[in-house]
């Protein structure tokens, strides 16, 4: 598992870097663009710049369907559609997705079982992939993915899933997801700890 200074003592740690070493300063710029090479879903519309912060090479983005805020970095793209929120950076090589979960849908009973279920489903159906889940100290969950492989990607990928649930409702959850190339691993694990810091659910 991708571990070292980014995931020390259970907590997910940006290790000094911020979203300026991820972005590049078009002043939110990129926001406003379409690209046809990504497809959406059938109710896909832009997402919603809430503050573009140039200093910190960021933009927070409302994904309106799922109620949740996430600070990217500038020079990225998003869109949305009825069911999930959707990031990138320029070159694609950076993918975020962001969902909401419920738990009971899917078959399990919270957070936990979620995580552990998913990582053993997802290896079951792809042998070459080595996936892990542990139990963060703020009781999130991360799941690290090795060795994925996805068409047109010219190595394979690291894809980090954080699962975060309802404090209110142990049925219902969000999952953040970040795909980045294998060795990008530890740089993707430290703009985790960056995204995750910086996500705002609405339950």
């Amino acid at each position: 598992m991708v571990a070292g200074p980014a995931l020390a003592d259970d907590k997910l740690d940006p290790g000094g870097l911020t979203f300026r070493d991820f972005s590049s300063n078009d002043n939110g710029a990129s926001y406003g663009r379409g690209d046809p090479m990504i497809a959406g879903g059938p109710n896909q519309v832009s997402s919603k710049v809430v503050a573009v912060e140039g200093a910190n090479g960021l933009a927070r983005v409302q994904f309106s369907s799922l109620r949740v805020e996430v600070a990217l970095p500038l020079g990225w793209q998003a869109t949305e559609d009825w069911e999930r929120g959707v990031a990138y950076s320029s070159d694609k090589r950076y993918r975020v997705l962001v969902w909401r979960v419920d738990f009971a849908y899917e078959g399990v009973k919270d957070a936990e079982h979620y995580a552990a279920t998913k990582a053993g489903s997802i290896q079951a159906r792809r042998p070459a992939v080595h996936a892990e889940a542990r139990k963060l100290g703020d009781g999130t969950f991360l799941i690290v993915y090795d060795n994925v492989k996805a068409q047109g990607d010219a190595e394979a990928r690291v894809v980090f899933d954080l699962v975060t649930q309802n404090p209110s409702d142990p049925k219902q959850g969000i999952l953040l997801t970040l795909g980045v190339p294998a060795s990008d691993a530890v740089r993707g694990l430290k703009l985790m700890a960056l995204l995750k810091q910086n996500m705002r659910i609405n339950w």
